[in-house]
């Protein structure tokens, strides 16, 4: 019997038939009935599809499950099988992520590379702290709790979870890590060249710092990867970039100037509050040169994904022509011109 296809154009059944056809070789059992399908977003990144499956003689109810895919093309390739078993170690880090339960690591079964996760309850909203239907006091408690989770990912005991298993530790030299791994992706999708990127790229050359301690990163931590139910925050999403390195590279990303919207609050929730908050939860110093380093490293990593995006677009594996804006290379100017972000 053909396998239906997997491409854009499958219809719900095909896609149902597909999945059904992965679970059950998984586990080796009748699959389950799948219901209320639903293509979830289109994310830069991944496809998401959101279902129930209800098990024969499971009592318990149906299980909410998400099938998450790679695209033809996103603005940064990444690695399921690495995200899967990342987040399998997670589970008993007391973080809320989400539990997987199989892989698809060659897209043998539903087409490309895919994980098929636990489904849990809540919404994310990029802009919720600065969303003025909610009373002041309500979104300060909310990023009071962001904070609080980016301080519990930096001090996830990594090395007893065995995620130096999974993830190579870079040790003092993170930020020439990430800067060879992003540099190296500017040229290979690079079209052109642009000389505000280039000199972004020499100042941040010139200017990387020794890391220490090594902590678990996240790497792309704001409210729109989170989950919110009743207002409480049931899981932290999107684990596809988490590396391990140092923690001013969330810090930076999260005070960048690009996304002071997510995640300050003008005369209430300023950078600096922030700042003292994490120190006083994860008992780590901020280094206010190390943090505008990755400040500047988070404006040039957005244009480099930028760049990415433009080359999908061109080979027609997007259908969305993302290229560097004049913002984000102004920002970044902006950034290596200044001095300390202090």
């Amino acid at each position: 019997m053909t396998r239906p296809s997997a491409d854009a154009g499958a219809s719900d059944a095909e896609i149902i038939q597909l999945i059904q056809a992965f679970i059950g070789a998984q586990t080796g059992e009748t699959p389950p009935e799948i219901v209320r399908l639903h293509r979830a977003s289109l994310g830069k990144s991944r496809e998401n599809w959101s279902l129930d499956a209800v098990w024969g003689g499971d009592a318990s109810g149906p299980e909410p499950l998400i099938v998450r895919r790679d695209p033809e093309g996103g603005l940064v390739d990444t690695d399921r099988e690495l995200e899967f078993n990342l987040l399998r170690a997670l589970e008993p880090s007391g973080l809320p992520v989400p539990k997987v339960r199989w892989l698809d690591a060659t897209g043998e079964w539903l087409g490309r590379p895919s994980l098929v996760m636990r489904r849990l309850a809540g919404e994310s909203d990029y802009f919720v702290v600065n969303n003025d239907h909610l009373p002041l006091a309500t979104r300060v408690s909310l990023a009071e709790r962001f904070c609080d989770l980016l301080a519990a990912v930096h001090l996830v005991p990594w090395a007893q979870l065995g995620l130096g298993e999974i993830l190579p530790d870079p040790g003092p030299g993170a930020a020439e890590a990430e800067l060879a791994r992003f540099e190296q992706v500017l040229r290979t999708d690079e079209l052109r060249r642009y000389d505000e990127i280039e000199a972004i790229l020499a100042w941040l050359r010139d200017h990387a710092p020794r890391s220490e301690p090594t902590v678990l990163v996240h790497a792309d931590f704001k409210p729109g990867n989170v989950l919110l139910a009743d207002g409480e925050i049931t899981a932290l999403l999107d684990w596809e970039l988490a590396h391990l390195g140092d923690r001013h590279e969330d810090l930076g990303w999260v005070t960048q100037p690009l996304r002071e919207r997510e995640h300050l609050i003008a005369g209430a929730w300023e950078r600096d509050q922030l700042l003292q908050r994490y120190a006083d939860a994860t008992g780590f110093d901020v280094d206010e040169d190390a943090l505008h380093w990755w400040q500047t490293f988070a404006t040039f990593r957005t244009l480099v994904m930028q760049v990415s995006g433009l080359r999908a677009y061109v080979e027609d594996r997007s259908d969305k022509a993302y290229r560097p804006t004049q913002k984000v290379l102004s920002t970044g100017m902006r950034q290596i011109t200044k001095g300390s972000a202090a």
